[in-house]
């Protein structure tokens, strides 16, 4: 934990020497600009035109930084699909240019005067139109040009190749989540979905995971992603478990965190183990956020086999959280998952209880007449 705090701070230090940087470089080019059009006869048209030509260059210098900072796809057969890598198109045009240099000899490099000379001539009446106002128009492109090819090249290299790469297992994700849709797994796929949306930044994480949590959950080398891969990894494997109802029922009721997540992950992955009133319980008064997210997820499981009375409470359960300052927070991953399953109660045709449609902890409740009688039955024909 020490190391990765070193690492976040040195990271931190990095991105505030080069905002640092790229204030002093462009403070520095505007603050000249203001002096020179300070000392013209017409100091506003000095300065508006010189803003107007600096914006330019920056604006045309930052297209041509992303032009060559835009990364390729790896294609090699060693390389994971969908990987970036840089693009070498700068190193294979600054070797070009040096050997065309070199070739060519420097007696060639007269006429690059006479190029800015006449942009500068060009700009001149822009930015004053007197004499002084030519080698500094070109200066001040050379300058803005450079300043904007960096800074453009720079963010695009370091920012586009991880933000292709985000979308890119965002997708995966929501491809994953509708083959398992697909599939009958509807809490596996919302829980996909969640992920999908929290990797492009549309929702917030299931809070904090206490320290603790990790080691209070069942070893798994198959799932490296810590307690959330530990999780859908016991989902995967409820329905091949031989534990009962009423032993996932103790296993909630032992006390601590790790046990309580790991039969509510059961209960996700088999909804004939879920008991209701544990459900309610790990939603009402969670340990930790990341609990109660996997209580919304049981829940989820649990919409279609619900009879009207018990739909009841989920939903008064629910509502509550979303409307509790310290429940559920907006625009969490739990907030999407507590509107879903409002609007799927709502939607939803309740079902009667049967023997054995529900485990032994939640309660029967008499079914939602469809048909309800009437309250003058016609009389039969004598």
């Amino acid at each position: 934990m020490a190391t990765r705090a070193r690492r976040r701070a040195g990271g931190s230090a990095l991105r505030t020497a080069q905002w640092t940087a790229a204030g002093v470089l462009t403070g520095t080019g505007l603050l000249g600009l203001l002096l020179f059009a300070l000392g013209r006869a017409q100091a506003w048209q000095a300065l508006g035109g010189g803003l107007v030509v600096a914006g330019a260059s920056t604006v045309l210098g930052g297209a041509l930084g992303f032009l060559f900072g835009v990364p390729r796809v790896k294609s090699g057969s060693g390389e994971p699909q969908g990987s970036y890598a840089p693009n070498t198109n700068l190193e294979q045009v600054s070797d070009w240019l040096t050997k065309v240099l070199l070739g060519v000899g420097l007696t060639q490099l007269g006429s690059l005067g006479e190029r800015l000379h006449q942009l500068g001539t060009a700009l001149a009446p822009a930015l004053g139109g007197e004499d002084a106002a030519v080698p500094f128009g070109a200066a001040l492109v050379l300058y803005f040009l450079v300043l904007g090819f960096l800074a453009g090249w720079l963010v695009t290299r370091l920012a586009l190749p991880r933000v292709l790469t985000e979308t890119d297992e965002a997708l995966d994700l929501f491809l994953a989540g509708q083959d398992r849709d697909r599939h009958g797994d509807k809490v596996g796929a919302d829980d996909l979905r969640v992920r999908a949306m929290q990797q492009l930044g549309l929702l917030g994480g299931s809070a904090d995971q206490p320290a603790a949590l990790a080691a209070q959950l069942p070893p798994s080398s198959d799932s490296p992603t810590g307690p959330d891969g530990v999780v859908a990894e016991v989902r995967s494997t409820a329905k091949r478990s031989a534990l009962t109802a009423d032993q996932v029922r103790a296993l909630f009721a032992d006390g601590s965190e790790g046990r309580r997540i790991q039969a509510l992950a059961l209960m996700q992955g088999d909804p004939s183990l879920a008991d209701l009133p544990s459900v309610l319980e790990a939603i009402e008064r969670p340990r930790s956020g990341f609990e109660q997210y996997h209580a919304l997820l049981a829940a989820r499981g649990l919409l279609s086999r619900l009879p009207g009375a018990e739909a009841q409470r989920l939903r008064d359960a629910v509502a509550a959280q979303l409307v509790d300052p310290q429940g559920i927070p907006y625009g969490s991953d739990r907030s999407w998952l507590a509107e879903k399953i409002l609007s799927r109660l709502q939607a939803v045709a309740f079902v009667p209880a049967q023997p054995g449609s529900l485990p032994d902890g939640a309660a029967s409740a008499d079914p939602v007449q469809v048909n309800p009688p009437q309250a003058n039955p016609p009389q039969a024909n004598s």
